[in-house]
């Protein structure tokens, strides 16, 4: 495993973290989603990616099982804050101070850890003054219940916005959670050059884009039995993608995967660690094999000419349009 530093911080990172979205406590069982997390620790990731609003807070609470035992000073412990969670009261959502306050507490309870390495806002909150969110996350270093900051989602002039209150408030911002792979590029032109002036890090979710990027959706074939085309809630951000000439067009990838030496996916995460902006990519697996295959991108550059003919091959396909980097 090789390891990024988060941002213009002192914090290291694994370039590969493990994600719990829509596997742990809905997914996968336990037994199963424990053995994914130990394929991850045995392979040398270090960093743990969840959310409170995943399955509902189960998937925090399956994650606080799994690593307990572990030495804390050895894991990064990332969780966020933003969507609606529990009964679904008024202030059970977004980016208030309540809500943050009350939210951090329950993700340390379910995760049975003291503190959390990052705190992240799920999404931007509009209906929320940005001061009011930026104190409370302020507040929550202070008590020691995080070490850092960061976002998921947020556009380019909302990362800035919330910079420069984080220098006002001297708390450490240091990362963006966004969407990122081959076929998703939306950050490329806005994001990363704001983040970079910012000294911020990109920890990019869905780098294989929801599974397409393996070539196992063949075009005008039925999608496979219990892949993530066919979940309730994965479905949606993947549909995007299954079109036939999307499709077709991750096919003509295998021969360069072939040459690099790489399985397609593995190809697909080790593309998005040779943007420099990119700190971590964040991997899901329902089955330990699938940690031990993708964790293989680690450490591994891609020649310029291979990233070229990978364009080529997609042309037409990639989607790159800043404004799709949507505020709910």
């Amino acid at each position: 495993m090789e390891f990024r530093r988060l941002g213009r911080s002192g914090l290291n990172i694994s370039e590969i973290s493990y994600g719990n979205w829509l596997t742990h406590g809905s997914q996968v069982e336990e037994e199963q989603a424990t053995a994914c997390v130990r394929a991850a620790l045995d392979a040398g990731i270090t960093t743990f990616d969840t959310a409170d609003v995943y399955a509902n807070t189960k998937a925090e609470e399956v994650l606080g099982r799994a690593l307990k035992g572990e030495r804390r000073q050895s894991l990064e412990i990332f969780t966020k804050v933003f969507w609606p969670t529990g009964p679904g009261g008024p202030n059970d959502k977004g980016l208030g101070r309540k809500h943050i306050m009350e939210s951090i507490d329950g993700s340390l309870q379910r995760l049975q850890t003291d503190y959390v390495d990052l705190y992240q806002a799920h999404r931007f909150d509009r209906h929320t003054p940005l001061e009011e969110t930026m104190l409370a996350f302020a507040d929550i270093v202070r008590q020691g219940k995080a070490l850092y900051i960061g976002v998921s989602e947020w556009n380019a002039d909302q990362i800035a916005q919330g910079a420069a209150l984080a220098r006002e408030l001297k708390v450490p911002f240091i990362s963006n959670q966004p969407q990122y792979s081959m076929l998703w590029r939306v950050i490329e032109s806005q994001v990363v050059p704001t983040s970079e002036r910012e000294g911020i890090s990109q920890i990019v979710w869905s780098p294989i884009a929801q599974g397409v990027l393996t070539g196992k959706y063949l075009p005008g074939q039925p999608v496979p039995e219990g892949s993530r085309a066919t979940d309730e809630n994965g479905s949606k951000f993947i549909q995007r993608f299954m079109r036939d000439d999307v499709l077709n067009k991750v096919q003509q990838l295998k021969p360069l995967a072939d040459e690099a030496g790489l399985s397609l996916a593995q190809l697909a995460v080790a593309w998005v660690l040779q943007n420099p902006n990119v700190a971590s990519a964040i991997i899901g697996a329902s089955r330990p094999e699938q940690v031990h295959e993708n964790v293989k991108a680690a450490g591994v550059v891609l020649e310029d000419e291979l990233l070229k003919k990978i364009d080529e091959v997609l042309e037409g396909v990639v989607e790159t349009d800043p404004r799709l980097t949507v505020t709910p």
